[in-house]
């Protein structure tokens, strides 16, 4: 039986002490997209609502860009108006994807400096921007590939979004389907490269090791990964960062980086505190989940036991769980988001538990193999 305790020689306790500088939140993230207006409607389907908007109306002449919501949760969708812009190339060379992951930090000041002093590039000093409703700062670092890491300073602000957004009227064709923050973003880089990002995000950020998976524990016949998990001070910001390993056939983070060309954000985990209701909606709505086979939920109540759940819902819906020493996590896994086998979501409920699945990690490689074979890619 594998279950995150399998790594527990690995794994370090969270350090409850304080950041580099005041973390306060996720603030938000953006995905830099062919269609931001067609996404929206994609994005209904999960429960999220439209809340603001840039444009040519709001005169923003190089890109719209909506933002959406669902407990606090924050997305903005970017596409751009034209061909010759940094946001198009990326589009080109990415397809769909997340370009800029925002932390709302207390001071963006203590944020940049710290940072940059310690090696992380910088991207966009400080800077000021406002409207009627307050005053916003912020700054951006470089992360892995292309994508960014930015902070923002919104304590002198009450609108909607940021200075230069409009509030959309209220939606009421949207209903929420219990999704209530990000528990985690996990990023693919490139062989060889983890130690150096576990190396970058804990000098420049501050960030503690939280654990370490290796191709030891996550593999398959075929493919393998090495994984360790990044947090700050209190464990809710988290950063996975994923390495292929050496396996007899393509991996899933090699195809990743085949696909994306590089490095970048593999999968968002969105937390929800119903997980059986949650998945029953967007399976209504036609959303598609990856399927493990039905062996495993045979064995399923030996390796996990009592749970709060029914075992027949979480068959019926393909859902996954796991123990570990803190309680236990239920989790599945969608198809990809676009046609690119990029970027996917993860639903994830935790009942004590603060690992991440591992003892799912074979059966799910194992379903996303069927996949990649369906693809030509395994």
């Amino acid at each position: 039986m594998i279950t995150d305790q399998a790594v527990r020689a690995d794994q370090r306790p969270i350090d409850q002490e304080a950041d580099l500088f005041k973390i306060k939140a996720m603030d938000h993230v953006e995905f830099w997209v062919g269609n931001a207006r067609q996404a929206v409607y994609y994005w209904k389907y999960w429960g999220f609502k439209p809340i603001a908007y840039a444009g040519l109306e709001t005169g923003n002449r190089e890109y719209a860009s909506y933002v959406i919501e669902q407990g606090k949760i924050r997305f903005v969708l970017s596409t751009p108006y034209g061909p010759h812009s940094e946001m198009a190339a990326h589009h080109m060379l990415h397809g769909d994807g997340v370009k800029a992951i925002a932390i709302e930090v207390e001071d963006v000041e203590s944020a940049w400096r710290e940072t940059t002093t310690r090696g992380a590039r910088g991207v966009l000093a400080p800077v000021e921007t406002q409207d009627g409703d307050g005053l916003v700062r912020t700054a951006t670092i470089q992360g892995y590939g292309q994508t960014v890491f930015k902070f923002v300073e919104r304590k002198e602000y009450s609108g909607s979004f940021l200075p230069g957004y409009v509030r959309l009227p209220d939606d009421p064709t949207v209903t929420p389907t219990g999704l209530a923050a990000i528990d985690h973003l996990v990023g693919n880089v490139d062989l060889g490269k983890m130690n150096y990002w576990v190396n970058w995000f804990h000098k420049a950020m501050g960030f503690r090791q939280i654990v370490h998976y290796d191709d030891k524990v996550i593999h398959t016949d075929y493919s393998a990964l090495m994984s360790k998990v990044m947090g700050n001070g209190n464990g809710r910001i988290k950063f996975p960062i994923n390495e292929p390993a050496e396996g007899k056939k393509k991996s899933q983070i090699e195809e990743f980086l085949d696909y994306y060309v590089g490095p970048g954000v593999q999968h968002v985990a969105l937390i929800t505190g119903d997980i059986i209701e949650t998945v029953g909606l967007l399976k209504e709505r036609g959303l598609e989940f990856l399927r493990v086979p039905q062996a495993y939920y045979d064995s399923l109540p030996g390796r996990v036991g009592e749970i709060k759940e029914r075992y027949e819902d979480i068959a019926r819906l393909g859902i996954l769980a796991d123990r570990d020493d803190e309680g236990y996590l239920l989790q599945i896994f969608s198809r990809p988001i676009q046609d690119r086998p990029t970027m996917f979501l993860e639903v994830i409920q935790r009942r004590g538990a603060r690992g991440f699945g591992v003892g799912n990690f074979k059966a799910l490689f194992e379903s996303i193999e069927i996949e990649q074979a369906r693809r030509g890619n395994l």
